[in-house]
């Protein structure tokens, strides 16, 4: 179960939060360690993609959650994460962003911040005994040009105050860690998703393992999976690298 405590690790610069924290799981980390750094010289996103911000410039946390989640729910500290950082920005810099599933938000279709989550494993029979949940989120820097990004400065949010928007952010998330651990409060991150997400009603290409889903997303299911029309019928999708199709 969820303490509610966070324990705040702060650094200038450092390989990349989710690296740091994947390591102190290994070594016992209690749940609620968090990683923050003005500057990561092995930032990474989805699909290992290099993501190096200048100093100073985004928001860059990692958080350590150990939650009782079955294997294929895991994807729910991602949401929550997500969720969370729409809220902060709501909250401290007046920008109300939207996501795109499965961990982007973005603010009319330019990316403002990333989740990356990655689950540690032991050797044991127990599978995953931790998730590390990083964040990147442009505060001074809309990202490299022509990468469709922006910035709560790009958005008019001119002076945000980072020690407020993560304290903001880390309350934000401890509200929904807390609800991972019901089945009631799951389906309430589920709905959260749902009311925010941007990418409900829209044509789009899933990029998966060995293939592409092309189609309508048409659904968030109760377990937090995106459903895509496709001509050959209706696809569940738990994970994937999805992009927004423009109409027809």
């Amino acid at each position: 179960m969820w303490g509610g405590t966070w324990d705040v690790h702060r650094f200038e610069e450092i390989d990349s939060t989710n690296a740091y924290l994947h390591r102190q799981a290994r070594l016992g980390a209690p749940e609620g360690t968090v990683a923050v750094a003005a500057h990561q010289s092995a930032g990474r996103g989805r699909l290992n993609r290099r993501w190096e911000a200048p100093p100073g410039a985004s928001l860059l946390v990692s958080v350590l959650f150990r939650p009782d989640l079955d294997p294929a729910e895991l994807h729910l500290c991602t949401a929550a994460m997500a969720l969370a950082a729409a809220e902060a920005c709501r909250r401290v810099a007046g920008v109300g962003p939207v996501l795109k599933w499965p961990n982007d938000v973005l603010v009319a279709e330019e990316k403002l911040a990333g989740v990356l989550a990655e689950a540690v494993f032991d050797e044991g029979p127990d599978g995953a005994v931790a998730v590390v949940v990083g964040l990147g989120l442009n505060i001074d820097w809309p990202g490299p040009e022509g990468a469709g990004g922006t910035s709560l400065r790009a958005l008019g949010a001119e002076k945000v105050d980072r020690p407020e928007l993560l304290d903001t952010l880390l309350d934000a998330l401890s509200t929904r860690r807390a609800l991972l651990d019901s089945g009631e409060g799951r389906r309430q991150v589920v709905a959260e998703l749902r009311n925010r997400c941007a990418t409900l009603g829209r044509r789009v290409r899933v990029e998966l393992a060995s293939e592409s889903v092309v189609g309508m997303a048409t659904e968030i299911d109760e377990g937090g999976h995106l459903v895509v029309r496709t001509r050959d019928g209706p696809r569940t999708v738990s994970a994937g690298d999805v992009v927004h199709l423009r109409p027809g």
